[in-house]
């Protein structure tokens, strides 16, 4: 999916597991702030990713608002990988099964470059945000809370 979109990634493999921002920050040696969420979610049923940094908790009605929604939930399982591909807990930020609409929160610009899940519970990449912002195209808004 890298390739597909002009990106050279570096893969780091981390046996012990990367599900989550805690783990992935521990095992790369980061700050849990520079761990990028790529949380799967449903607006009125739609499935839609938010990227959030991992010390912070998505606020469910700020992504109803900028997805133009009302109903918000966490994606179940299943749903997580049909939309995605991908296995939750390894969702990378692009390169999903379905077109989906994506939002970033804003205080993910604190950190750059920021980490993402490489696609599975044990792997991550470094990614700039011009290069996340070029590959996922996403929505940039205030969507959570410490």
């Amino acid at each position: 999916a890298a390739a597909a979109v002009g990106l050279h990634i570096d893969v780091h493999e981390f046996p012990e597991g990367t599900k989550t921002a805690a783990d992935a920050a521990a095992a790369i040696g980061c700050e849990v702030a520079a761990i990028v969420k790529s949380l799967v979610f449903t607006v009125d049923g739609e499935p839609v990713v938010a990227f959030v940094p991992g010390d912070r908790r998505l606020e469910t009605t700020a992504l109803a608002e900028v997805a133009g929604g009302g109903k918000v939930r966490r994606a179940d399982l299943d749903t997580v990988r049909e939309a995605t591909g991908y296995a939750a807990g390894g969702t990378p930020p692009f390169g999903h099964a379905d077109s989906l609409r994506i939002f970033a929160d804003e205080a993910l610009r604190r950190h750059d470059p920021v980490w993402a899940a490489a696609g599975t519970p044990t792997t991550v990449f470094p990614i700039s945000l011009a290069d996340l912002e070029r590959v996922a195209s996403p929505t940039w808004a205030e969507l959570s809370r410490p």
